[in-house]
């Protein structure tokens, strides 16, 4: 299947303004995670997807790939639906402009739950909850699956729910799964997704994948042994950085 990763990356972030342009390590935060995005052997085409002619000139200026789009739209899930109506592929993955320590057999892995699945129509991954503070912690999206692999539900509340002892979090295969934003749909979908409005459940607990399991439609999720550590905030951007010096540094050696 021909796959292509669209990067969407606005400037107007809440909590860390401009971040896409963070350039301490000498290159961009957005490069970093589009050069990342380029080394998966699944990706036919990388793209960023944003509403700013500053990251425009940033891409551009390193020499990837880069498309201004509407500046209204409600989430990066539009953004990235507006750049594949213009795609000639088959799968695309949402990779979020702020994963600069993204594992690209991550990448890979998406693509590959749809090309073994084809009842599915978008894929996305998880990785095991390793204490309870995790587990109830509402920023930590979970989600349980069934047999199959396919998502059950997703939510910001502790599940599954243990009626009777504690839960077990060193069990495998691990019965209590956090939710990771990445993201592949198959083009039509995703461009259908992108025209209909909130669910309830959606607009509830705040996640835009219960959109689809609302519709009726499958969701396979990948298991992953570890999270890559995403930039919310200054401190994360900080803690990319010494990482990034330390591996320069232990290349050098």
């Amino acid at each position: 299947m021909k796959t292509a990763i669209v990067i969407p990356a606005r400037y107007a972030s809440q909590r860390l303004p401009g971040k896409p342009l963070l350039r301490q390590t000498g290159k961009y935060l957005v490069q970093h995670v589009y050069e990342r995005a380029c080394t998966s052997r699944r990706a036919g085409a990388v793209i960023v997807a944003t509403d700013d002619s500053r990251i425009v000139a940033a891409v551009e200026g390193f020499g990837g790939r880069v498309v201004l789009t509407r500046r209204d739209h409600p989430s990066g899930t539009d953004r990235v639906a507006e750049v594949a109506q213009q795609l000639d592929a088959d799968v695309i993955v949402n990779l979020q402009g702020d994963e600069p320590l993204v594992d690209p057999a991550a990448l890979d892995l998406l693509a590959d739950l749809l090309g073994r699945d084809p009842g599915a129509d978008m894929a996305t991954l998880a990785v095991p909850i390793a204490s309870a503070e995790q587990w109830h912690d509402p920023n930590c999206v979970k989600v349980v699956c069934d047999a199959a692999g396919r998502a059950l539900y997703f939510s910001r509340s502790p599940i599954p729910y243990v009626r009777d002892g504690q839960p077990d979090f060193a069990a495998r295969p691990a019965r209590f799964l956090q939710h990771l934003g990445l993201y592949a749909y198959r083009r039509a979908f995703l461009l259908q997704l992108a025209r209909l409005p909130q669910h309830p459940l959606e607009e509830t607990e705040k996640l835009e994948q219960l959109r689809v399991l609302a519709l009726g439609q499958r969701i396979d999720v990948g298991v992953v042994p570890h999270a890559a550590r995403g930039v919310d905030t200054f401190e994360d951007y900080q803690h990319f950085v010494r990482s990034y010096r330390q591996e320069g540094l232990g290349r050098a050696a």
